[in-house]
């Protein structure tokens, strides 16, 4: 308990007590903690997205947008989806790769859809481990991969955390946003290609590190603000909302263990200060509020960027081709900065068309917004669990009001 000179602390001041804890892990353990928990939400991720897709009859953005398309191939060869005819089973993901299985065999799998569906999954255990690891970094508390960070990290630092894991996905995942705008199911339908593998290894060759990169600014922008909002929005709505609704929900001028105070809350723990055990089904309804608030946040700052960087992806084959024509570094920086100027010039027209710049950049909002939010709050909460699951066992923290404490298990 922090002396207080004698005085009552006010009945409207919460104070943040943190446990006296021992940490002896070493940082293996929480380097190998935190990527079980990046690969499991990033799993879960891509999982519900499928479900999700089922709904809506369309095709899933898993995990936080997918990078590839990994069932884009099976598409191409079904002939109900290429004829276009109404909605049926054979068309979702199952239909899609049984059709794909009876005609070209079991090595359809491993050859076309596991190379992207692998890389999607890298890519989003990457962000999870990244951010975890940054936060860490930056915010001491959240470095000794306990099951509560306690006090709770400030905005600053998660958004800062948030932000590094969105540059460092933007920059893995560069070569998959390359070979996504550049990929022809023709040229597999010709038989150019006898697997992802060979498609994937082949373009990258022959585009280099300057067609890799072609666009990345947009893609830098678009991931590391946009993760910087999703997970300090996140964070926020789980811990500084849920605490402050912990100390509102049981204030009272009585003794806790008065008829205002939800009496079956109050247990005895062995202090002399009566102690509150929160309702089990608050929190988790806390994290699940953060995962909508965190879909919906992210969404508000990625999707103007996604319609700015489609218009940009069209003209990147273009830019291949002129490119190599180009003999010198400068002409190379200019031919490059000049298509964005293009860029900028073909939003301007489209906007105008639209009606103005928000109506443009924020058309279809709310459709992309509602087929997103399931899936990331399923992966967040995923994550949220398994960061628990795979953290040290401390003692619970508190928070001390007037004459009682709330207890954080």
């Amino acid at each position: 308990m922090p002396d207080t000179g004698g005085q009552r602390p006010d009945q409207t001041q919460s104070l943040y007590l943190r446990p006296d804890i021992a940490f002896q892990d070493g940082s293996r353990k929480e380097r190998k903690n935190n990527a079980a928990t990046g690969a499991s939400a990033a799993g879960m991720r891509a999982v519900t997205a499928q479900m999700v897709a089922f709904y809506f009859r369309a095709p899933a953005k898993a995990f936080f947008r997918t990078r590839i398309d990994y069932m884009a191939y099976a598409r191409a060869i079904n002939p109900r989806v290429q004829r276009n005819e109404g909605w049926s089973w054979r068309i979702t993901t199952p239909g899609l790769l049984a059709h794909a299985i009876k005609e070209h065999g079991w090595s359809f799998i491993p050859k076309q859809v596991a190379p992207p569906l692998m890389a999607n999954l890298s890519v989003g255990a990457m962000l999870y481990t990244t951010y975890l690891q940054s936060l860490g970094a930056i915010y001491e508390p959240a470095s000794h991969s306990s099951k509560r960070v306690f006090p709770p990290p400030p905005l600053s630092a998660t958004f800062t955390a948030g932000f590094l894991a969105g540059t460092v996905q933007s920059l893995v995942a560069a070569p998959l946003d390359a070979l996504q705008v550049r990929f022809s199911t023709q040229e597999m339908l010709e038989g150019h290609y006898k697997s992802m593998w060979q498609y994937a290894s082949d373009k990258l060759r022959d585009i280099g590190l300057r067609g890799i990169f072609a666009g990345w600014t947009l893609s830098f922008a678009k991931d590391s603000l946009g993760y910087g909002v999703f997970f300090s929005t996140f964070e926020y709505v789980k811990a500084q909302s849920y605490h402050a609704f912990l100390t509102r929900y049981y204030h009272s001028d009585r003794d806790p263990r008065s008829g205002i105070l939800r009496s079956s809350q109050v247990i005895d723990d062995g202090t002399d200060r009566p102690t509150i055990r929160p309702h089990y089904a608050v929190e988790p309804a806390f994290i699940l509020l953060a995962g909508l608030a965190a879909s919906l946040a992210q969404q508000v700052v990625q999707h103007p960027l996604t319609e700015l960087q489609n218009v940009h992806f069209e003209r990147l084959e273009s830019l291949d081709y002129q490119a190599k024509l180009q003999h010198t570094r400068v002409d190379i920086f200019r031919l490059y900065f000049s298509a964005y100027e293009k860029t900028f010039r073909q939003c301007k027209l489209q906007a105008r068309q639209y009606g103005g710049w928000a109506r443009w950049l924020y058309k279809e909002f709310w459709m992309s917004t509602l087929r997103q939010i399931p899936s990331t709050s399923a992966g967040l909460i995923v994550f949220e669990v398994v960061r628990r699951k795979y953290g040290m066992e401390v003692d619970a923290a508190r928070i001390e009001k007037d004459g009682y404490d709330i207890l954080l298990t």
